[in-house]
C-alpha cells in the first residue's frame, strides 16, 4: 500500500511539473519581454562597420537547428575569437517556427559579439513562424548596400510569390553599383550530390519553375557567391563566375564523415578579392562517439529552451507510463472485498446525510426513491439529512429539520421545474459537519452531488453513489453538440465522479454492466429501488369509479403511462403505436398519460396532429397519493422510454396488478419478463403496437400476467429496498475504515 501511494504521489508530482512547464511556455508566448525587427538594428550596425572598409570577414552557418552543444558551445566561442566583423545565418537557425525556439535562437545570438542576420528558410517558416519571423526580425526577403558590397536575402519557401521575388531581384541587379555581391537562399539553386546523407526525398531545392531564371538573372550579374542551408553538408561549385556553396553544419544532424560534418564557412572579402573557405569543427573523438554526439545534439537541439523542454517531454513520457502502469498493475476493485461482513451489525445507527439535485415537492423517479429510502430507513432507526434544492412552491410537509435547502442561483427548463441551487455557500459543509455522518450518499455525478463528494472528502467519510440516470438522453439539455456529450463526455463524467466514490449502487445488473464497461472500478451493488407495494396493490373500487367517470373514460380500453413530458422519455413513439392501433380498428384503446413537463405543448400539438385528441389524455401533474388509483383505472401499462436505470414507474404499474408493453433497454431489461409479466419490444411502433393489441385482445392471457407482475413487485418492498442499501453503507463504512489502517 507504501508503494501503491508512493507512486500515486509521483503521479500527480510528475503532472506539477507538467503543469508548471506548460506555464512557462504561456510565459515565454505571451509575457515576456519582446523584441521587434531586429534585423534593423542589426543592418544597421554592419552598414557602420563596412563604411569606407575595404577589408572585413564574415561567416556563414547553415542549420544552427537552436543547436545548444554545436553552435552556441563550439561554434560562438570560435567566432567571438577569430577576427569576424558579423555572422549570417543561410537558414534554419531554428528547429521550428515555434515562439519559444524564436525565443531561445534570440538569446543564443545574444552571447555572439558581432551583429547577425537570418536567412528566412523552411524551418523558420514552420509551426507558422512567418509571422513570428516578420515581427522579430523583419522581411521574409530583403537587401541592403553596406561599404561596396550588397547582401540579398531571399525567400526560397515560397511565402513569398517567386515571380514577385524574380522581377524585384531583376530590378536590384541591374541597378545595383556595389562592387561584390552575396545572395543567400535557403534552398540551393543546384543539385547537390546528398548520397551519404539519410535523405529519401530530393525536395531540398529552389522550386523548379523558378530556379534557373534566378540562377540565370545571378551569373548574368556577375554576384560573387551564393549561400544556401537545408542539407547537412558541406558543398561548393562554381556557375559562371558564381559560387553556389551548401553550408548546413552549424548545429543539425550530420553523419560526421565526408562532406557531412559540423563546420561553418569562414568568407574573406579584401579589395575586390574574394575567398571562401570551410572551417570544420575538430571535435577530436572516436567516429562512434562522434555520431553518437551527433545524434544527441539534433535531439537536444529539437528541445531547446534550455533543458525544459526536454524536461517536459521526459515528464510527459514518465506520467504516461505510470499511467500505464496504474492501468496494467494495478488491481481494479471490481468486487466488494469479501473479508468484510456488511451484515455485521453491532446496533449502532449510521446516520447518513444525502446530497442530491432534486426532491421533493418536484415529482420525480429520483425524488420519489430517496424519500422512499429516507423512510426506509429511518424505520430501520438509521438518522437521515438531505441536501437539496429550495423551490418556489411551498415546502410546508417536507420542510423537516433534517432537510438542507439550498437558494437557487437560477431555475432551468421551460417550466422551471429544474433548479441550480447554490453550492458555493459555507453552510453546506457546517451543517453536514454538525450533523456528523457516517456516510455521505450522492445521487448526481454533477454540482450537488458534486458538493457532497467534496465534503465527503473534507469530512473523510465513505461516499456512496447512486446511479439513477443514464445522462446521454439528456444531451439535449446542455449546451453542447449533442454528439459530443452523448457519446463522450456523459460517460467520461459518470466514469470519473463514480471512481472518486466508495461504492456504487445500482438499480439492475444492466447498469452494472455498464458502468464496467466504461471503465468503473470501485464495488458495484445491484439494488432496485424500492415501491410502496401495499398502497399499488390495493385501492379503492370506488374512487376509481369515480375518477373513471371525472375523466369520461367509462367503456375505453385504458392504455396508462407515468411520465415526464420530455424528448428522453419517447412519448412520440407511443402516440405512433397508438395510431396504428386504432387504424387497425379492433380496439377503442384510450391512452391515459400522468405526468407534466416542458414539452406538453409540442405533444399536444402532435397529438391534433395525428387526430388522436378523442384517444389521449393528458392528465398533467398528479399528487403521488393518487397515482395508484390511475393505476387501477387502466388494463395495462405502458412506456417507451430507453432513457430509465430500473424504470420504478413500470414496477409500481405492476404493483398494481398490469402487465406492461415496454421498449427493450437498460433497466427495463431486468424488470420484465417476456410473456410473464409483460411484453418487451424492439424500438418498432409496428412491434410495440402489436404487443397491445395481444393483451387487449386476450382476456385470460392479460388477468395471468398481471397476476404475474404483482408477484414480482413483490419483492420489491422498501423495507427490503432500505435494509439493501444500509447493507452497502456498512461495507463502504468498513472498508474506509479498512483502508485508513493500511
Amino acid at each position: 500500500m507504501h508503494r501503491q501511494r508512493l507512486i500515486q504521489w509521483f503521479f500527480y508530482l510528475n503532472l506539477t511539473l507538467i503543469a508548471a512547464l506548460l506555464g512557462y511556455k504561456v510565459y515565454l508566448n505571451f509575457f515576456e519581454q519582446d523584441f521587434a525587427a531586429n534585423h534593423a538594428v542589426q543592418v544597421k550596425k554592419i552598414e557602420a562597420l563596412l563604411e569606407q572598409k575595404e577589408h572585413y570577414r564574415f561567416a556563414v552557418l547553415g542549420n544552427i537547428n537552436n543547436s545548444v552543444g554545436i553552435f552556441e558551445r563550439k561554434i560562438i566561442p570560435q567566432l567571438n575569437q577569430g577576427d569576424y566583423d558579423f555572422v549570417i545565418s543561410a537558414g534554419n537557425a531554428v528547429s521550428s517556427g515555434g515562439e519559444d525556439k524564436y525565443r531561445a535562437l534570440f538569446g543564443t545570438l545574444s552571447k555572439l559579439d558581432m551583429p547577425y542576420l537570418l536567412t528566412f528558410g523552411p524551418l523558420e517558416e514552420s509551426r507558422i513562424g512567418g509571422f513570428r519571423f516578420y515581427d522579430h526580425f523583419g522581411p521574409y526577403h530583403f537587401s541592403f548596400a553596406a561599404g561596396h558590397t550588397r547582401f540579398t536575402f531571399l525567400d526560397s519557401t515560397g511565402t513569398t510569390d517567386y515571380g514577385w521575388q524574380l522581377r524585384w531581384l531583376d530590378e536590384l541587379l541591374h541597378t545595383s553599383t556595389a562592387r561584390d555581391h552575396f545572395v543567400f537562399s535557403a534552398y540551393p539553386l543546384y543539385p547537390v550530390d546528398y548520397s551519404s546523407l539519410l535523405r529519401l526525398d530530393d525536395d531540398y531545392l529552389f522550386p523548379d519553375a523558378s530556379r534557373k531564371d534566378f540562377a540565370r538573372l545571378i551569373e548574368r550579374a556577375g554576384v560573387n557567391a551564393v549561400f544556401s542551408a537545408e542539407l547537412g553538408l558541406f558543398d561548393r561549385q562554381t556557375h559562371g563566375t558564381t559560387d553556389y556553396v551548401v553550408t548546413g553544419g552549424a548545429g543539425g544532424l550530420v553523419l560526421n564523415r565526408g562532406k557531412s560534418r559540423y563546420h561553418f564557412v569562414s568568407v574573406d572579402v579584401n579589395d575586390g578579392n574574394v575567398t571562401i573557405e570551410e572551417k570544420p569543427l575538430d571535435i577530436g573523438q572516436h567516429p562512434f562517439w562522434r555520431t553518437a554526439e551527433s545524434l544527441w545534439f539534433f535531439i537536444y537541439s529539437l528541445f531547446y529552451v534550455g533543458y525544459l523542454n526536454f524536461i517536459l517531454l521526459v515528464a510527459i513520457f514518465i506520467a504516461i507510463a505510470i499511467w500505464l502502469y496504474r492501468r496494467i498493475f494495478t488491481e481494479p476493485h471490481y468486487y466488494p472485498d469479501f473479508d468484510i461482513d456488511p451484515d455485521d451489525d453491532d446496533g449502532t445507527p449510521l446516520r447518513t446525510a444525502m446530497f442530491t439535485n432534486n426532491y421533493l415537492p418536484f415529482i420525480g423517479g429520483v425524488p420519489i426513491s430517496i424519500e422512499r429510502l429516507k423512510r426506509g430507513l429511518a424505520a430501520l432507526g438509521q438518522p437521515v439529512m438531505i441536501v437539496a434544492p429550495r423551490y418556489a412552491i411551498r415546502q410546508s410537509s417536507h420542510d423537516e429539520a433534517d432537510v438542507l435547502r439550498l437558494p437557487s442561483l437560477l431555475p432551468l427548463g421551460k417550466h422551471q421545474e429544474f433548479r441550480l441551487a447554490n453550492i458555493f455557500t459555507w453552510r453546506i459543509f457546517s451543517r453536514v459537519r454538525a450533523f456528523a455522518p457516517d456516510v455521505i450518499h450522492v445521487h448526481h455525478p454533477f454540482w450537488i452531488g458534486r458538493a457532497g463528494q467534496l465534503v465527503g472528502r473534507l469530512l473523510r467519510v465513505p461516499v456512496v453513489y447512486t446511479y439513477h440516470t443514464r445522462l446521454e438522453h439528456y444531451a439535449h439539455y446542455v449546451p453542447l453538440p449533442g454528439p459530443l456529450f452523448r457519446n463522450f463526455i456523459s460517460h467520461a463524467l459518470v466514469k470519473r465522479f463514480a471512481n472518486g466514490c466508495d461504492a456504487i449502487i445500482v438499480p439492475t445488473s444492466s447498469v452494472e454492466e455498464y458502468l464496467r464497461i466504461i471503465g468503473v472500478k470501485k464495488p458495484i451493488f445491484v439494488q432496485p429501488t424500492g415501491i410502496e407495494y401495499e398502497r399499488f396493490a390495493r385501492t379503492d373500487p370506488s374512487a376509481v369509479a369515480a375518477l373513471k367517470a371525472q375523466y369520461g373514460l367509462d367503456g375505453k380500453r385504458i392504455l396508462v403511462s407515468i411520465s415526464r413530458l420530455s424528448r428522453e422519455k419517447n412519448i412520440d413513439f407511443m402516440l405512433d403505436g397508438l395510431r396504428l392501433l386504432h387504424d387497425s380498428g379492433e380496439h377503442n384503446a384510450h391512452l391515459l398519460l400522468v405526468g407534466e413537463g416542458h414539452d406538453r405543448q409540442r405533444l399536444e400539438a402532435r397529438i391534433d396532429a395525428l387526430e388522436l385528441a378523442d384517444h389521449v389524455t393528458l392528465a398533467g401533474a398528479v399528487p403521488p397519493a393518487d397515482i395508484p388509483l390511475y393505476c387501477h383505472m387502466a388494463e395495462l401499462f405502458v412506456f417507451a422510454s430507453r432513457s430509465e436505470t430500473q424504470g420504478m414507474v413500470v414496477l409500481e404499474a405492476m404493483a398494481a396488478g398490469l402487465p406492461v408493453v415496454v421498449i427493450r433497454s437498460s433497466g427495463i431489461e431486468d424488470i420484465v419478463s417476456q410473456g410473464g409479466n409483460g411484453y418487451k419490444t424492439a424500438p418498432d411502433v409496428q412491434a410495440w403496437s402489436h404487443a397491445v393489441a395481444t393483451l387487449l385482445s386476450d382476456d385470460d392471457k392479460r388477468r395471468r400476467m398481471g397476476r404475474q407482475a404483482a408477484d414480482f413487485a413483490a419483492g420489491h418492498r422498501i423495507e427490503h429496498f432500505a435494509h439493501s442499501v444500509l447493507r452497502a453503507y456498512r461495507y463502504a463504512v468498513a472498508a474506509k475504515r479498512k483502508h485508513r489502517r493500511k
